[in-house]
């Protein structure tokens, strides 16, 4: 009786040890997201990969890009794109949920299937229009890949935009980073919103370097919140976020 007992225990104790490192793994995997957008990570990798082509002498004796009038148009080219970690130009949103046996974390999905061109002339930000393609976001889990697809509409409409509404005049800058903020359209589902992004922005040898988010509701684009039996809460609206480098050509 008292091996059987023993077994019982034993077997109990092993269950409920898997249980746990099953939810660690869970936790590790469903709360593993990448930091919001950062200006100064992205310049800094953007100035060790021009650093890396060409020669540090050459990539700091360039003139300021953020006074140069023409044609900027997004870099596609260079930097590297992962959901952990993405030195290059992408598109994505941030949105917290809470999950069963885990709790608060925050969903982050990326697509770098991003077009697009900024114009500056005399000192203005005279129009901007950048395009993502939402069918190839990817998260850091493929269930929830489809689910936020899914969610946005993407069979539909998979192409998000963002195109500003008038000018913004650039502050004068000697190089350093400059903060401003673009008002615009902003079109997900085929569904058209008024949007004000927050901006950060630098010059980087040959580059132009720009970080933006904004929050957004769900519901103003057609969005259903996802839902999974994993998942306890969604909250209603998330932050769309960007990181655009951008080059003439």
């Amino acid at each position: 009786m008292s091996n059987r007992r023993t077994v019982i225990i034993t077997t109990c104790v092993l269950l409920v040890v898997v249980g746990a490192m099953g939810a660690y793994g869970a936790w590790r995997v469903l709360s593993a997201a990448p930091e919001e957008v950062s200006l100064d990570a992205a310049v800094a990798a953007v100035e060790e990969e021009q650093a890396s082509n060409d020669g540090v002498e050459k990539v700091a004796d360039t003139a300021d890009a953020l006074s140069t009038d023409g044609v900027w148009h997004v870099d596609t080219d260079s930097g590297s794109f992962s959901f952990e970690e993405a030195s290059g130009s992408f598109v994505g949103f941030r949105v917290k949920e809470e999950l069963v046996k885990i709790g608060d974390i925050t969903a982050v999905g990326r697509t770098d299937q991003v077009e697009g061109e900024l114009s500056i002339q005399n000192g203005q930000l005279v129009s901007v229009l950048i395009t993502a393609d939402l069918s190839a976001i990817v998260t850091n889990d493929s269930r929830r890949d489809n689910a936020a697809r899914n969610a946005m509409n993407v069979r539909e409409n998979p192409i998000a935009s963002f195109v500003l509404d008038q000018p913004v005049d650039l502050p004068e800058t000697d190089g350093s980073q400059i903060s401003l903020q673009a008002e615009g359209q902003l079109t997900v589902n085929g569904i058209t919103k008024a949007v004000i992004f927050e901006l950060e922005a630098k010059a980087v040898a040959r580059s132009i370097v720009v970080v933006g988010q904004t929050e957004v509701i769900f519901a103003d684009y057609d969005i259903a919140v996802p839902s999974a039996s994993i998942v306890v809460s969604a909250e209603d609206r998330g932050v769309v976020e960007f990181q655009l480098l951008f080059v003439r050509r």
